[in-house]
């Protein structure tokens, strides 16, 4: 049985918001977008989790949030946004699910839709390095993670770690 350690971590609030994240936030509010954001860890993995989430927020109707703000300025737009978005994408860039576990803590864990990006591709799971990993190669993974969770999306998957082929091949029946 894994061991589940919680811990409370203490954020100095910032003074003033990001004027272009307010303005972001609540035009994508208003037309009801639904917030992707990712894993950004300095690692290959979080690397293509990151490039994943960049291409889903260019499909309709996701857009691009921002973590920082949704977890460090929680009155901005883009904090209020992605708490009344009816779901909120986090790809995270392994079986750490970081940005999910935090977020489970500021939003309902019912409009969640988190997906596993390494359970996608299942690579580099010994490489640290972002250069370890030709560039080219790190686009093709990011494509098939944002495909992938394009794909469970369009399902109604529920959240989780399981690949969207399986769910879209029932789909297509």
């Amino acid at each position: 049985m894994k061991s589940k350690q919680s811990f409370s971590l203490v954020v100095e609030g910032a003074n003033g918001s990001c004027a272009v994240g307010e303005r972001r936030g609540n035009q994508n509010r208003v037309e009801g977008k639904i917030p992707v954001i990712s894993c950004e860890g300095a690692c290959v993995r979080g690397e293509i989790a990151r490039l994943a989430a960049n291409l889903v927020a260019k499909e309709p109707p996701y857009r691009r949030s921002c973590h920082g703000e949704m977890f460090t300025v929680p009155a901005s737009a883009i904090a209020e946004w992605m708490r009344e978005a009816q779901k909120v994408v986090v790809i995270d860039g392994c079986f750490l699910h970081c940005h999910g576990r935090i977020l489970k803590n500021l939003i309902a864990e019912e409009k969640i839709a988190e997906f596993d990006a390494l359970a996608v591709y299942q690579k580099y799971t010994d490489l640290f390095d972002i250069d370890e990993v030709p560039e080219a190669e790190r686009k093709l993974a990011a494509r098939e993670v944002a495909d992938s969770v394009l794909a469970a999306m369009e399902c109604g998957q529920p959240a989780g770690t399981t690949k969207a082929a399986a769910c879209c091949a029932g789909c297509a029946e």
